[in-house]
């Protein structure tokens, strides 16, 4: 029977799915942090030489929720007590270049020789395969490749929409969405299978809309030159007499005559039906908002359906009322931090704890809370003979 203390039960909708995550950085932990949230145990593999070793960079907030155990994955017997994991586990992620998790004898198939149904989770930003599989990369070029980064950005140049779009929305999300997939084959089928989670494939993915507009004749393939990508002017950021900003999504008709009656009620602005007006109109609407500070728009626009918010800083961000009144961020471990997301009405996702430290747990506890006894001996036992 395995003790209670070491056996953990979160809550949430994915409790009782037990994820190996092997080291890597930004969207591997990001998945993994992703699945701990909503329920998962999550078991992180870390080097001998990172224990008790935290980053310095803030992003050991991604390791909430999970615990670690350090293995030298060179090593036999540390291998084999991988492999004693992987037999217990639903899922593994690893995010190294193709072949390496081969060479070391954890890849695909001596994995699925101990556990057929595993799901072995992969990320990478190229991929498994293609001409530039084996070469270096980040998110700035994946975005590159893709064609979405010439799209973002003013008239002079592309803009870098930090490593959102790439690295966590194409790469560690569309990663969860294959692993929660694959894992529900699985159970029906009783076979795991590879998800090869490449950051150019879920971003590319992620434009369909863009893509599908530009075939039909609806999108220009320039910068500012379209409805969603600052190219009008009611659906825009304008400078306020503070030198902040107010942001302007005015699409549909009914919201834009909202807008202008609240912006200008005591003038007549030009046709936005009127392309060829909308430089007038651009100008009319900035110079009103330069009227003006950003929170006293703010104020003015509150409570209507102009679709006109005031852009925030990260930090204004956390004292939101409105996130703050939903819980979107909480509190742990003295760092500030967004929720789990998204909301369920009776599975709630996992208690946010906080984040593990390199071999911050022990081989056989890890292995005993998951089933599994008589396992070799730690490692930091036989360093000391």
């Amino acid at each position: 029977m395995i003790p209670p203390s070491l056996a953990p039960t979160p809550p949430g909708p994915l409790a009782g799915l037990r994820v190996l995550e092997v080291g890597g950085i930004g969207p591997g932990p990001f998945a993994a942090m992703t699945l701990a949230d909503l329920g998962a145990d999550v078991v992180r593999i870390d080097r001998p030489e990172d224990r008790g070793r935290l980053p310095r960079d803030g992003s050991q907030i991604l390791h909430r929720g999970k615990r670690s155990i350090c293995l030298d994955l060179k090593a036999d017997v540390d291998r084999a007590a991988l492999n004693e994991l992987a037999g217990h586990a639903d899922v593994v992620i690893e995010s190294s270049r193709p072949g390496v998790a081969e060479r070391l004898g954890i890849g695909p198939d001596d994995l699925h020789a101990v556990n057929p149904r595993i799901v072995y989770a992969r990320m990478t930003g190229w991929g498994q395969e293609g001409p530039k599989a084996m070469t270096a990369g980040h998110d700035v070029g994946y975005l590159a490749r893709t064609g979405l980064l010439h799209a973002i950005g003013n008239e002079e140049q592309p803009q870098i929409p930090l490593a959102l779009v790439g690295d966590f929305g194409g790469g560690a999300l569309y990663l969860v969405i294959g692993i929660l997939a694959a894992v529900h084959e699985a159970r029906r089928s009783g076979r795991g299978q590879v998800v090869d989670g490449a950051i150019v494939d879920g971003a590319a993915h992620m434009g369909t809309l863009l893509y599908g507009m530009l075939a039909a004749g609806r999108w220009t393939d320039r910068r500012q030159s379209n409805l969603m990508d600052g190219g009008t002017p009611f659906y825009s950021v304008y400078e306020t007499a503070d030198g902040k900003h107010m942001a302007v999504g005015a699409i549909e008709s009914q919201f834009y005559d909202t807008f202008v009656g609240i912006l200008a009620p005591d003038e007549e602005l030009p046709s936005r039906r009127d392309r060829s007006e909308w430089p007038l109109l651009r100008e009319r609407i900035a110079a009103r908002f330069r009227t003006r500070t950003r929170d006293e728009w703010a104020a003015t626009f509150r409570d209507t359906d102009a679709c006109v918010e005031p852009v925030l800083s990260l930090t204004e961000s956390l004292d939101d009322a409105h996130l703050r009144e939903r819980g979107t961020y909480v509190d742990v471990a003295g760092i500030r931090q967004p929720a789990p997301a998204p909301r369920f009405s009776r599975t709630p996702a996992a208690a946010v704890t906080p984040p593990c430290t390199p071999g911050d747990n022990d081989h056989r506890s890890v292995l005993h809370s998951w089933g599994i006894s008589g396992v070799a001996p730690m490692r930091e036992t036989r360093s000391k003979r």
